[in-house]
């Protein structure tokens, strides 16, 4: 293993592993650095399953991101010659004057995305197994779907090092120094040194980046799989579902193994101040705002949960992700603050950050990704 190169990248989780494969295509010198290993369940890119949608309700600016992701993922499904994409569709409800729904439609108009408003009468006709809320709109989404999440970290990976970047793990990063002629990264296992450095260090982002006093919040986030009685939760019957309610936002998959469907609540979570010692307990309160959104807007659950999993979502004020590059030393290169939406960017996410180490600059717009929008507020 070399001591200098063109480019390091810290932490190889979602982000990380995209951005090593996309610098190692571009015949970079580069090294990856994970404090876990590749595709572990320690952080936020874990679970086996993420939601990959389009007509994006968290703000239209997304779109143009997501329509490269969409391709880099059927690349990299090409490449890696296994199946990471499964596209089932998503069903979205919500009150008319909420959040998700106007949301959507809204990027939906912008970007002129193929989306089907239904009312509560041909929801319930298409898909009988979910309980649509009397009042509520539903829009659906046949584009959308899932990735599989640990085979996509693991196929960034590997096929980085097939490109020929280093990998070392586990290892952490103890210090980043800014020097004249290089960039030095401190670690466990040694020092070394780099023209340009990567940092995508999730939850570890804040610890990673100290001076830059990040406004970020880490929290943690429970994952439960429920066992089914009902054949229609196949993947080949049932989306993705979606459900802004209660003031809450729930969401989950179809059957994809034996474990059942897995659900969980996007907003929310307890605030953690060392993701390190993250504890993945059971909390009954948790679980009993799970299982009560089950008993009342799905059909066909059986309780209780068969597999509980808990991960974390790294958080913005603004809920939007910090992609941009150090003021004072622009040779190093950041992306933090996924806000808990920000996986299925990961593959252009990654390809973003090699264009701003290698060529100073993003071909698609980001900037209202910038960290300074903070300082203006």
């Amino acid at each position: 293993m070399r001591q200098h190169y063109d480019t390091i990248v810290v932490g190889c989780g979602g982000i990380g592993s995209a951005a090593l494969y996309h610098l190692a295509r571009r015949g970079r010198k580069v090294l990856g650095i994970d404090r876990f290993g590749l595709a572990h369940d320690r952080g936020s890119s874990h679970g086996s399953t993420r939601v990959i949608r389009m007509a994006y309700y968290e703000h239209p600016d997304y779109v143009p991101l997501l329509q490269r992701a969409y391709q880099l993922w059927d690349d990299l499904e090409i490449e890696a010659g296994n199946r990471l994409f499964f596209r089932v569709g998503v069903m979205q409800t919500g009150a008319p004057d909420g959040e998700v729904v106007p949301g959507i439609l809204e990027s939906a108009r912008q970007y002129q995305l193929p989306v089907e408003r239904l009312t509560r009468e041909q929801s319930c006709d298409r898909f009988p197994l979910f309980q649509v809320p009397a009042g509520f709109e539903v829009v659906y989404e046949q584009n959308a779907g899932y990735l599989l999440v640990e085979d996509c970290v693991r196929a960034h990976g590997q096929l980085a090092q097939r490109h020929g970047a280093d990998w070392l793990s586990p290892c952490s990063v103890t210090q980043i120094v800014s020097e004249e002629r290089a960039v030095k990264v401190v670690s466990q296992e040694g020092v070394f040194t780099c023209d340009s450095l990567v940092v995508a260090g999730g939850p570890w982002a804040t610890e990673l980046l100290r001076e830059f006093k990040l406004p970020l919040q880490v929290v943690r986030k429970p994952l439960y799989w429920f066992p089914t009685r009902d054949q229609r939760y196949e993947p080949s019957r049932c989306p993705i579902f979606v459900f802004e309610v209660d003031q809450k936002f729930f969401y989950g998959f179809p059957q994809h193994d034996s474990r059942g469907i897995k659900m969980a609540q996007h907003f929310g979570g307890t605030v953690i101040d060392d993701p390190t010692n993250l504890a993945r307990d059971v909390d009954a309160n948790e679980q009993a705002e799970i299982t009560d959104f089950a008993g009342r807007y799905l059909h066909g659950i059986d309780f209780p949960f068969s597999e509980h999993a808990v991960c974390m979502y790294t958080v913005t004020p603004d809920k939007h992700f910090i992609v941009d590059r150090q003021a004072t030393d622009p040779r190093i290169v950041f992306a933090c603050g996924m806000s808990g939406h920000g996986f299925k960017f990961a593959s252009v996410i990654g390809e973003v950050l090699s264009e701003l180490s290698i060529d100073g600059a993003a071909k698609l717009p980001i900037d209202f990704l910038r960290l300074d929008r903070f300082a203006k507020n």
